[in-house]
C-alpha cells in the first residue's frame, strides 16, 4: 500500500508512520521557534526605535525644570513636554514604519517601552521639589514618592500612550493610503 506524506512516497505505512509523525512534529517546532524569534525581533525593533526617544526625554524633563526655575511663564514652558515628545514621535514612527510588517504592533511597543522610562525623572523631580520645597508644578498632586512613581510611571505613561498611538495609526494609515494611491498610478501610467 502506497500514501503520501510530506511529498515522500511511504511504502511500508507500519513502519514509516513514525517518520511521518517526526516531520510534522519538527516542522510545527520550527515554526513556533520562528514565532518567538519573529516576537524577539519585534520587541528588539521596537526597543532600538524607543531609545533615541528616551534620551531625548531624559533631557526634556530637567530642561523643562530648571526653565521653570528661571521664572518662565508656565504659558511658555508648556510646549517643553513629554507628551508633546510622544506625539512627535509617534507621527516620526508612523512615517518611519509604514513598511514594516507589524507597523500597528511595532508603534504601540515603542510607545509602551518609551512611556514609562520617560515618566521616571518627573517622580524624581517630585521628589527634589518637595523636598527642598522649590515650589514647581512637579511638587504638586502626590502625598509620597510611591504615590508619585504608580501615578506617573501608570497614569502619565497612558496619558501619553493612548493619544500617541491614535496620532501614529493615523499616521500609518495616511501613509498606507498615499503608498496605495503611488502603486495605483504607476500603475494605470504603465499601461
Amino acid at each position: 500500500m502506497t500514501q503520501r506524506c510530506h511529498n515522500y512516497d511511504v511504502i511500508n505505512v507500519g513502519t514509516l508512520k513514525y517518520f511521518c509523525f517526526e516531520q510534522k512534529n519538527i516542522y510545527t517546532m520550527k515554526n513556533k521557534e520562528k514565532e518567538v524569534t519573529t516576537r524577539k525581533t519585534i520587541f528588539q525593533h521596537a526597543l532600538s526605535l524607543a531609545k533615541t526617544p528616551i534620551i531625548v526625554a531624559l533631557f526634556v524633563t530637567p530642561i523643562r525644570f530648571f526653565l521653570e526655575l528661571s521664572g518662565l511663564p508656565e504659558s511658555v514652558i508648556f510646549i517643553i513636554g513629554l507628551l508633546w515628545l510622544s506625539l512627535v514621535f509617534a507621527i516620526y514612527w508612523g512615517i518611519k514604519l509604514y513598511n514594516e510588517k507589524h507597523p500597528y504592533l511595532l508603534l504601540l511597543l515603542s510607545l509602551i517601552i518609551f512611556s514609562p522610562i520617560s515618566r521616571f525623572p518627573v517622580s524624581i523631580l517630585w521628589w527634589i521639589d518637595t523636598k527642598w520645597e522649590i515650589g514647581t508644578h512637579y511638587g504638586f498632586y502626590f502625598n509620597n514618592f510611591a504615590q508619585a512613581i504608580l501615578n506617573q510611571v501608570v497614569y502619565g505613561s497612558l496619558i501619553q500612550i493612548i493619544p500617541g498611538f491614535l496620532l501614529g495609526s493615523i499616521t500609518l494609515a495616511i501613509m498606507r493610503n498615499k503608498k496605495t494611491v503611488a502603486m495605483k498610478t504607476n500603475t494605470i501610467e504603465n499601461e
